[in-house]
């Protein structure tokens, strides 16, 4: 059976959180708290969730962007958990992330050479200028740009082609793992199908395997192999794209899905509203941290007792005491 290209397991994250006077107190943000999953070479892998839910903190932590507070990551079969900056570094260039945000990911003052070349000589990727430039123009081409564009600045781009460029940085290393973080959020709804297809084409061109973070439900759908659910910085469900949507089996999952409009109004399926907000990571509720908004909790064990990840059918794992 072929190994993961990326394996977590039982991870967490926690920020510290000062208040009072002078800052004096200290409270723990459980901002990832105890998720596992893994990542299989030419997967991509959804993660959603509600903003807040800690989502982008784990794409970052499982890069080694943020050093974890517990838990294990293993990258390529590695431990990377531990490793100090220049160990990380030759293993840097196999692991790659494309931001949110395409304005604030680009330097304002490198042109678009510059900043495609410059993890390829810090890799020492390229042997010269000539072999360099040949290889930015490439890659222009790659993700849907001109070589010509190499000279012009971030803000000479709209949102779509600064992504793109974001895009070609990640590419630039060869990388076998990406983190696309919300990579279509900020762009144009004409812009989002065009990127959403060219991160595929790539992944079937040169094999990547993908964390793939949004809120979109419908753009997981269409791009994901396998969907991670997320609430309150634990994975609540974990199965395939096909089954999570036909038949989601968490009631969060649930919830989330009947928020998704459908084209055909007679098909439209129940609306579920949840009750309350989202409770905060530095208070977390006691047992599963659903059960205050759960429509079907049980008084005295879902407000007691924290579920575990456990394999339904297929292979599907919940984190719900009462789910079938």
């Amino acid at each position: 059976m072929t190994e993961p290209i990326v394996r977590v397991e039982n991870l967490t994250k926690h920020f510290t959180h000062r208040e009072g006077l002078f800052g004096m107190k200290s409270r723990p943000v459980r901002a990832v708290d105890g998720v596992s999953l893994d990542v299989m070479p030419g997967e991509t892998l959804g993660l959603v969730g509600e903003s807040g839910c800690g989502k982008s903190t784990l794409g970052r932590v499982v890069l080694r962007l943020l050093d974890p507070t517990s838990g294990t990551i293993a990258f390529e079969g590695k431990d990377i958990t531990t490793l100090g900056r220049s160990e990380l570094r030759p293993l840097r260039r196999r692991m790659q992330i494309i931001f949110q945000d395409p304005y604030s990911s680009l330097n304002p003052r490198m042109t678009v050479r510059g900043t495609i070349g410059e993890a390829m000589r810090i890799h020492g990727l390229v042997k010269d200028d000539a072999e360099e430039e040949a290889r930015v123009a490439e890659l222009l081409r790659k993700v849907g740009l001109r070589p010509e564009h190499a000279s012009r600045y971030p803000h000479e781009f709209s949102g779509g082609q600064r992504q793109r460029v974001g895009i070609a940085r990640a590419l630039a290393v060869q990388p076998r793992f990406i983190v696309a973080d919300e990579p279509i959020s900020a762009l144009d709804v004409s812009i989002q199908a065009q990127i959403v297809n060219l991160l595929g084409e790539l992944q079937d061109e040169l094999g990547l395997s993908f964390l793939f973070i949004a809120h979109d439900l419908k753009v997981v759908e269409l791009v994901s192999h396998r969907v991670a659910v997320m609430y309150l910085g634990r994975v609540v469900e974990l199965a395939t794209s096909e089954a999570l949507y036909a038949e989601p089996k968490h009631p969060y999952t649930k919830a989330l899905l009947s928020a998704v409009p459908v084209p055909d109004p007679e098909g439209e399926r129940e609306r579920i509203v949840l009750e309350g907000d989202v409770p905060s990571p530095l208070d977390p509720p006691s047992g599963c941290s659903f059960h205050p908004r759960c429509p079907i909790a049980k008084k005295g064990l879902c407000d007691r007792d924290v579920p575990e990840l456990r394999e339904l059918d297929g292979g599907r794992l919940v984190a719900c005491h009462l789910a079938e």
